[in-house]
């Protein structure tokens, strides 16, 4: 009996200590090896997002055509983009803070940079502005652009300063992603970053995109496209452009920014274009970006990420001579309103993976890294606008469902244009009366605007601060208020005007320009099937 017990007893640790080593795996890369991709991940970003700007936003709703006018000479460009100078302020808040710092210690360092952001990330500045602070600044309630591309193009190094490791990308992104955007667009990051980090070590492309898709969940909308964009690899092999066709005819009205237009700076089809770069790329540097760029939209960002991660898979030393020559001709630059230069970027993304391979129980040794890494695990689904759908737009001049109070003034473009309403009045009211399920209000931010409240259906929902202090960026016709979820039934929002200002702003205006009216449906066509699936 006590024979029986004890080999019992054997077989269930041996069990248990089977089971751990499944939890994660061991891997080793020298320190050599590492330089090398971590070098190519920071110059394929660059080399990438210079290939991208003329084209950028040339092509929506169709793919881009036309020739590329590119040199590697242009590669200088890339210390001017946002693809890469926010994420070097996040480097340079851990730089400051430590690894573990807040969220609220990475929105205020990259609020206070003096370098223009568009969309989630604006209002993410703006937010911090407004004492609005992670999670809450970019959580859908607070930012309309919750599912646009934001943390996806600058989530890059989180990827590579955690080379093999899923998990930690996971816990980093969560954090920082949540600055600006939510749910997709939080994915976003995460899906690019978990690319980079398993390309440290896989050398086979459609495996480096199944790994990364662990990371995020298998319910969201992101993973289904990115699922979908394997599936047209796979049926059409050789022609990315039948490919695009059908992911085109399923996913392009998604996008909640874009809304009623071809424009889309959503996350997940903008990383649909990246997974299409390196899939039909086939590990060639040039082919990888052009695909990635014709693909359309934001056409700078997608080549910018696909050759980050192909630059780490294959390193630095596999990328063409002329492109690393113009690459190290500007390798001591700095990168806009950043104390970061490529050597530098390379030598602190170095520094972070030592630290974090530690963190996750790893080891550091002269000779380079043993990491061990786990199996990633993704939060909680998050869906930022579910069911939300475009309805139509109302601009005050057409007077449907807009009604004004007060003395409303008319602001004119090009002196004939009419471009909005404002008022600074005390008690000035704008009532917008609507049927659907959630209504935007867009506006002005600048230094001459100031607050009103909102009401929805006769209930205060908040007070807005209009008022934006950026010399090279005072955004007009951006969204001032957003309320989803409604019921499907008539509604109103009235926007009243308080002349209350900060200290610092210039006036009280509130001016208004747009209404935009969703409602609930379906944002692909219910049993959707491919071309070959029918």
């Amino acid at each position: 009996m006590i024979k029986i017990l004890l080999f019992s007893c054997f077989i269930a640790l041996s069990l248990t200590a089977f089971g751990k080593k499944k939890e994660f795996e061991q891997r080793t890369i020298p320190i050599e090896v590492l330089k090398d991709k971590i070098a190519g991940g920071w110059a394929g970003k660059m080399i990438g997002v210079s290939y991208g700007v003329p084209t950028e936003f040339k092509a929506h709703g169709f793919t881009f055509e036309d020739s590329i006018k590119w040199t590697p000479s242009d590669i200088k460009l890339s210390l001017l983009e946002d693809d890469i100078y926010v994420q070097l302020t996040f480097m340079m808040t851990m730089d400051r803070y430590g690894m573990d710092a807040p969220a609220k210690k990475f929105q205020e360092l990259f609020a206070k940079s003096g370098y223009p952001l568009w969309h989630a990330n604006v209002q993410g500045r703006k937010n911090y502005f407004d004492s609005i602070f992670p999670p809450k600044s970019g959580h859908p309630d607070y930012n309309s652009h919750a599912d646009d591309i934001d943390f996806q193009i600058e989530a890059d190094f989180i990827g590579m300063i955690s080379p093999g490791m899923p998990d930690n990308v996971i816990k980093m992104a969560d954090k920082i992603g949540h600055i600006m955007n939510y749910g997709d667009g939080v994915y976003g990051g995460i899906f690019v970053a978990a690319l980079y980090s398993s390309a440290f070590f896989e050398n086979d492309m459609l495996r480096i995109v199944k790994k990364a898709l662990q990371a995020i969940p298998n319910e969201s909308d992101y993973s289904k496209i990115v699922n979908d964009a394997i599936l047209l690899h796979s049926r059409f092999p050789v022609d990315w452009r039948a490919a695009w066709s059908e992911l085109e005819g399923k996913w392009a009205e998604t996008d909640m920014c874009g809304a009623g237009s071809s424009y889309n700076i959503d996350a997940k089809l903008n990383g649909a274009y990246i997974v299409f770069g390196l899939l039909y790329g086939e590990g060639d540097p040039l082919k990888t970006m052009e695909i990635a760029t014709r693909c359309g939209q934001d056409s700078d960002c997608n080549p910018s990420s696909a050759l980050g991660v192909l630059g780490v898979m294959k390193g630095f030393r596999a990328l063409p001579p002329v492109y690393r020559e113009h690459v190290l001709a500007i390798s001591d630059s700095l990168f806009i309103n950043t104390n970061y230069s490529f050597n530098k970027a390379i030598e602190k993304t170095i520094q972070y993976a030592k630290t974090v391979t530690l963190k996750n129980g790893g080891e550091v040794t002269d000779g380079g890294l043993k990491i061990k890494a786990h199996t990633p695990k993704p939060g909680p689904l998050e869906v930022s606008f579910p069911n939300l759908v475009f309805n139509r737009r109302v601009t005050p001049f057409q007077k449907d469902g807009w009604e004004f109070k007060g003395k409303w003034v008319t602001k004119f473009k090009e002196d004939t244009i009419p471009q909005s309403k404002f008022s600074s009045n005390a008690g000035d009211e704008a009532v917008f009366k609507f049927e659907g399920t959630g209504a935007s209000i867009a506006g002005n931010w600048d230094r001459n605007c100031g607050k009103a409240d909102i009401y929805v259906d006769g209930v205060k929902k908040r007070t807005i601060d209009c008022y934006f202090n950026f010399a090279h960026q005072s955004p007009g016709n951006t969204n001032i208020f957003l309320v989803t979820q409604l019921p499907n039934d008539k509604h109103s929002i009235r926007i009243v005007v308080k002349n209350e200002k900060r200290a610092e702003a210039e006036g009280s205006n509130i001016y208004l320009s747009e209404a935009v009216i969703y409602k609930t449906g379906d944002k692909i066509r219910p049993g959707y099937k491919f071309s070959f699936q029918k």
